[in-house]
């Protein structure tokens, strides 16, 4: 790609949704973020159904857009692979591991970086990639997978032993840590006031605070929260004490009412079976407990929704805000992982113990859909989608039940910022885009439906969705379903609807004979 900042007389957009811009004004190349959490549910925001407090990201879906038809790949790496390069993860090496650089591809840092943007990255890759390596003039955050949110690093003088993975393994194994492109193992804080989520938006701010205003600049923020280990601030926990003593059902089937009188979900879905343990028959310990890891992923994600509030004061400061496109979403659905580490003390919450969700409360974070990160089901691969442009979006507020999918991020951007698509880079043949623009769908414009297959798999997970019908399977038993009719997946068509599941059959075939795929 030639790096080149097209002049401001420059036609930025070309194609056919493009025609609205001509109609809204000049063609000045817009900021772009995208906002990525981790392990976060379908239902976890305000907008999507929940009682968590997230004005902030409520109002980017009040004045923006709100998807609820949006697919991940229903795992960490592949769908941060998938977003930022516009391809499946099997077509750049990453469905299986994350141990070898993302080949035949271009990232949105090198896409951005060809039309002249500053490009920023601040977070979590979950790759052995330095994203500097890869189209990104600033990057700081966590090069790994999933670390402690207080402390990635060694024990500080006068605190307690910071919960890691990796501890009882010779040598040990800390996580990578990236400060402006220098890495760091162990990286230890200095400071007692490191929290990942608010420390990730320091250092978006701090670089949007050098770019000139004449400079448009792409940011990819990328958090680990609400990912375990549960870790919030003592003030975040407070505000959601005893919230969850009512126990799974009572919250699901609020989530659930919320959801309905929203139109985030259509209204012949129903409610899929529950998959949590009876709260009535769990002691008053381990009622106390399960209450307690759900206020802390609560407190989580208000404590990213406050971060995104100051990025969002940041901008406004700065007279950047109605000219920044900003999209919202999640890697994968909630968790049923859950990790047990030797040695653990202190409450959850705490940076000396590591807690996960566990599957009875991550089947309230993915309301009202079956099942979890690593299916291949709506619950594992369906996220929340915002895209909030204040510039652009004129039909604020409304939500589009259209089908969008990761592999659809680079191509958008594409076209907005009329950007080349290479057959070749820095030596390597690069793979044509499998995904569509979803441009004019932002825009308002929902007279078009996908008229192309999507696929997933991921370990024992797998699927294909073409329409409305989808077939899905895990551990290798194919199921069946008309998602119109049947959103959350509990009418299984597969004896009935023999050449409907034999044609998506063949379909998925075709796409996987491309790969090395493991069945497992």
């Amino acid at each position: 790609l030639m790096i080149r900042r097209p002049p401001r007389s420059t036609p930025l957009y070309s194609s056919a949704a493009s025609d609205v811009y001509k109609r809204q004004g000049p063609n000045i190349p817009p900021n772009v973020i995208v906002i990525l959490v981790d392990d976060m549910g379908f239902s976890d925001l305000g907008a999507y159904g929940s009682e968590i407090s997230t004005p902030n990201i409520d109002r980017l879906a009040d004045e923006g857009i709100r998807f609820s038809n949006a697919y991940n790949t229903s795992k960490c790496f592949p769908s941060r692979a998938s977003l930022i390069t516009g391809l499946y993860s099997h077509q750049i090496g990453y469905h299986e591991s994350f141990e070898q650089p993302m080949r035949n591809a271009i990232t949105l840092g090198e896409l951005f970086k060809s039309e002249g943007y500053t490009t920023l990255w601040s977070g979590k890759h979950h790759s052995i990639e330095n994203p500097i390596d890869r189209g990104f003039d600033h990057y700081s955050g966590l090069l790994d997978g999933a670390a402690n949110h207080f402390n990635p690093g060694l024990k500080r003088e006068g605190e307690g032993q910071p919960a890691q993975k990796g501890l009882k393994k010779s040598p040990i194994s800390y996580r990578n840590w990236v400060i402006e492109g220098e890495i760091f193992n162990p990286y230890t804080p200095i400071s007692s006031d490191f929290y990942s989520s608010d420390v990730f938006t320091d250092y978006a701010l701090e670089w949007i605070d050098k770019i000139e205003d004449e400079n448009p600049f792409f940011l990819y923020l990328s958090y680990t929260a609400p990912h375990d280990p549960l870790m919030a601030w003592p003030e975040d926990i407070e505000k959601y004490k005893d919230h969850y003593l009512e126990g799974y059902e009572v919250i699901r089937k609020e989530r659930f009412r919320k959801q309905k009188k929203l139109g985030i979900i259509p209204e012949n879905t129903s409610l899929s079976k529950a998959e949590y343990l009876e709260w009535g028959d769990l002691s008053p310990k381990d009622q106390a407990e399960e209450s307690r890891a759900m206020t802390v992923y609560a407190a989580m994600i208000d404590r990213l929704d406050q971060n995104i509030g100051r990025l969002l004061k940041k901008l406004e400061n700065q007279g950047k805000l109605n000219n920044t496109l900003i999209l919202f979403t999640s890697d994968n659905g909630g968790s049923s992982e859950v990790v047990k580490l030797d040695g653990g003390t202190g409450q959850v919450g705490e940076l000396t113990n590591w807690k996960s969700l566990g599957k009875s409360w991550a089947n309230v974070s993915n309301t009202p859909y079956r099942e979890y990160k690593n299916w291949s089901h709506e619950g594992g691969i369906k996220t929340p989608l915002i895209a909030y442009w204040p510039d652009k979006i004129k039909n604020k507020g409304i939500i589009s039940h259209k089908v969008i999918h990761f592999i659809d991020f680079l191509p958008t951007f594409k076209e907005i910022i009329d950007a080349k698509y290479p057959k070749k880079f820095n030596g390597d043949n690069i793979i044509p885009l499998p995904g569509k623009s979803f441009l004019s769908q932002m825009l308002g414009d929902n007279s078009t439906d996908r008229d192309s297959p999507i696929f997933w798999q991921w370990k024992s997970g797998k699927a294909v969705r073409n329409g409305n019908w989808k077939l899905v399977a895990y551990n290798n038993i194919w199921e069946l379903y008309n998602l119109e009719k049947d959103p959350v997946e509990e009418i299984n068509l597969i004896e009935t609807e023999i050449e409907i599941a034999t044609q998506l059959k063949s379909l998925y075939e075709g796409w996987a004979s491309q790969f090395q795929i493991s069945e497992k």
